[in-house]
């Protein structure tokens, strides 16, 4: 009756709920938990909770969660598979119900052939058979975006996030979507507008591309993986004195709140974060009943948002 499951009258309702407020009952979801083999919590691990899009992210998760009635164990795995391992084992042992895990590189995260893996769902880029997906077509959106660049006559386009060691899935795809793009247009690869940046932040962005524009002539145009990195590079554009976009365009990845008030306001590839929790949580839900269905992948739509910083 207090869960709401059992019918009664709505006068004994009332009178049980009036009691429960005298009280100051709180139900014993641990006990609960029990009886239905679950702990009512889920796991979600990013590898840099200190980004504006994981902040994003993960509040859309905890907000559509809650709504489901889970809570939310959120962690950061610094791009660290023990990490992810310790979180799997969490859920073996039944002390979350599931995880949503965003890896970085597939052969170093803990989902792997031969592991018992718990309710899972993965976040991003990185491609397996084995745990069920949700994802934007980096691939693509990197192309349309270059693309878009290219459309004012612009030849000379740089990307600014190339990693020149350690691959992250994402990288290999946005690189790749560039790539594409300048092969279409016809335009050959130079490796001297790929800049690396290995830390994907405003500050390491900002260094990266002065570095970069100490020893190289400025790009008509600038592509940043994500929108964190074009922030830091705008920084630096305005600090030499380089007008955007009359001097050059610079576009991010992801749509975070703040790029929609950098000055100028940031060109970028779109996608609605909601619609990213909503579907993991239902492939969650729907792993935790049934372990023994196809994998699902999920793609969510992006589009490409022209702002002040690109426009011609």
């Amino acid at each position: 009756m207090m869960n709401g499951i059992v019918p009664v009258s709505a006068p004994t309702r009332l009178r049980v709920e009036q009691a429960m407020a005298e009280l100051d009952y709180v139900p014993n979801l641990s006990a609960r938990g029990l009886r239905n083999g679950r702990s009512g919590v889920i796991g979600l691990a990013l590898p840099d909770l200190a980004t504006p899009f994981s902040a994003e992210i993960s509040q859309s998760i905890v907000e559509v969660a809650h709504e489901q009635g889970w809570s939310v164990q959120i962690e950061e795995t610094g791009s660290d598979p023990h990490r992810e391992q310790e979180l799997m084992t969490r859920a073996r042992a039944n002390l979350i119900d599931g995880l949503i895990l965003n890896p970085v590189v597939l052969k170093e995260s803990a989902v792997q052939v031969g592991v018992a893996l718990p309710p899972v769902v993965l976040l991003g880029e990185v491609t397996q058979q084995l745990a069920d997906r949700v994802f934007v077509d980096s691939f693509a959106a990197a192309r349309d975006m270059t693309l878009a660049l290219a459309r004012p006559g612009r030849r000379r386009i740089a990307a600014l996030g190339v990693n020149r060691g350690r691959q992250s899935a994402t990288a290999l795809q946005r690189a790749g979507g560039y790539e594409a793009a300048l092969q279409e247009l016809g335009i050959a690869k130079d490796e001297s507008l790929l800049i690396s940046c290995d830390s994907w932040t405003p500050a390491s962005a900002a260094e990266a591309l002065g570095e970069y524009l100490d020893a190289h002539p400025l790009p008509e145009a600038l592509f940043c993986f994500t929108d964190s990195m074009a922030i830091g590079a705008l920084n630096t554009l305005w600090k030499r004195g380089v007008r955007v976009p009359e001097d050059i365009a610079v576009a991010g990845f992801d749509d975070v709140i703040d790029g929609r008030f950098a000055v100028p306001s940031l060109t970028t590839v779109s996608f609605d974060k909601r619609a990213i929790a909503t579907e993991a949580l239902r492939l969650l839900t729907e792993r935790m009943s049934d372990r023994s269905h196809a994998q699902q992948l999920v793609e969510i739509e992006y589009r490409i948002v022209e702002r002040d910083s690109s426009r011609g």
